[in-house]
């Protein structure tokens, strides 16, 4: 078995999917994002997060659900690409510990009452985030129009956040649409990174790994931005693969040579973003 973390004397996997919140990589205007998502959740809006596939929009939620813990908000996550209302009413149910009515429209009453007294009773603003958006269908897209008619045209009781791949805003603009994208009051487009911010992102995993000496060259660095193009995921996949043919050849320092061995021999034929 190839030894990464023995071999770069890590004390933690840099590029894992399980890196606690707070070691999480802050820039890509993430801290600009999530400062619109409390201001959403305290004013009760809906919001839209959009944003091309890996760029840590899904990261970014986990970051600013962790930012709510002992706040009166009770965030209720759900992803499912193929929901339905019916399951959607369900899940939310669920995840506020009750067992859902059979009918839709009972569900749905029944959710509507439960927000009411979350935030009447107890003072809890529930918070839907319903993440990759972008699979959603019309009829589940409708469904949400009318979640944001809980309570009249009165301040809602409830925040609303859907988050998806750029496509979702692109159907959000179909004129079918046009009643949700009226109600929409924030909208948060999460964009690539750049050059700096790519070497400033490996520097961060690299820290949480405990790495106390640089392992990727500048003109690594290079290399990774130009196979990532900046997205966050083909950089955690780019690194990854370097450190694995790093250990396994016994190299202390990650190359541009080494990144392009590895893009040319491993990545290309996976699939990657060159610019």
């Amino acid at each position: 078995m190839i030894d990464v973390e023995g071999f770069y004397d890590f004390k933690h996997i840099p590029f894992g999917r399980d890196i606690p919140v707070e070691y999480l990589y802050r820039g890509n205007d993430g801290d600009e994002l999530i400062d619109r998502l409390k201001f959403a959740a305290h004013r009760h809006l809906f919001a839209v997060v959009t944003g091309d596939s890996g760029t840590g929009k899904s990261t970014i939620l986990r970051r600013f659900a962790s930012e709510l813990k002992d706040s009166p908000y009770k965030p209720l996550y759900i992803a499912d690409s193929k929901l339905t209302p019916r399951a959607f009413y369900k899940e939310l149910l669920n995840q506020l510990g009750l067992e859902a009515h059979f009918f839709r429209e009972n569900a749905k009453s029944q959710l509507h009452r439960e927000i009411l007294k979350l935030k009447e009773v107890f003072g809890i603003t529930p918070l839907v985030i319903a993440d990759e958006a972008h699979l959603l269908d019309r009829v589940m897209l409708e469904e949400v129009r009318f979640l944001l008619n809980c309570n009249m045209d009165s301040i809602s009781p409830m925040t609303l956040i859907l988050s998806g791949q750029s496509e979702l805003w692109e159907t959000l603009k179909f004129k079918s649409c046009e009643a949700i994208r009226q109600r929409i009051d924030v909208q948060c487009v999460i964009n690539k990174m750049d050059r700096r911010q790519t070497a400033d992102y490996i520097y961060a995993h690299m820290k949480y790994a405990a790495r106390e000496t640089e392992i990727f060259s500048d003109s690594a660095v290079d290399e990774i931005f130009r196979f990532s193009g900046g997205v966050c995921r083909l950089v955690n996949k780019c690194c990854t693969c370097c450190l694995m043919y790093g250990a396994q050849n016994r190299k202390t320092i990650i190359d541009d040579r080494t990144v392009k061995l590895v893009i040319d021999c491993e990545l290309d034929s996976k699939g990657g973003s060159h610019s």
